[in-house]
């Protein structure tokens, strides 16, 4: 006889992450900016460090929305990464599905800006939105690399849902204490940005 066990993920506490989820700064955007930024409040507080993107939506067609980290506070972005990303998607009219590693927005060893939405195809839309979530482990390390992960799910400009799964290590052994988020041609028109630190 076999056994089906039901996982549920709560998001108010993260399990295999430790304590509750503390929120420590919120940026909310109303109107169009070339990028948010967080360049406090990442430190030895916390192991691990979540940031929650809610309805980012473009001002620009056909475009990605990235991120990258900083080890000065924020004067450069501009960390060696090296990534991989897969995701899954399905067309409204059912006509696509697949499940793919993505090798166009993967990075190796590289200082560029890491995309969250695959294949530059963010859409403007109304209706049309990136949601995701962060992880950022022990970003004030001076021994280890740090790891983190992402999840994300946006509606594409072609009327997909896409389901993205980000995940690498800064391979850098100072500490990392800012992120920036940004799109790659264009402003941020609107959205939330939370950070918190899990305790």
């Amino acid at each position: 006889m076999s056994t089906y066990t039901d996982i549920r993920y709560d998001y108010n506490l993260p399990s295999g992450f430790g304590g509750s989820l503390n929120l420590l700064a919120t940026n909310t955007i109303t109107s169009g900016v070339s990028s948010s930024s967080f360049t406090s409040g990442i430190d030895s507080t916390y192991r691990t460090y979540v940031f929650k993107l809610i309805n980012i939506h473009p001002a620009t067609d056909n475009i990605n929305f990235t991120f990258n980290f900083s080890t000065d506070g924020g004067s450069n972005y501009n960390v060696t990464k090296t990534t991989t990303v897969f995701n899954a998607y399905h067309k409204e009219d059912d006509t696509e599905a697949t499940v793919a590693y993505n090798p166009f927005d993967d990075i190796a060893q590289g200082t560029g800006y890491q995309s969250l939405s695959s294949f530059g195809q963010m859409g403007i839309d109304n209706d049309q939105s990136l949601c995701s979530e962060i992880y950022l482990f022990s970003p004030s390390s001076t021994t280890f690399v740090k790891h983190f992960l992402c999840k994300t799910q946006w509606y594409q400009r072609e009327d997909r849902s896409n389901n993205v799964f980000t995940a690498g290590y800064c391979n850098t052994t100072s500490a990392i204490d800012a992120i920036d988020f940004k799109m790659s041609s264009g402003n941020i028109d609107s959205g939330i940005i939370k950070m918190y630190g899990i305790a």
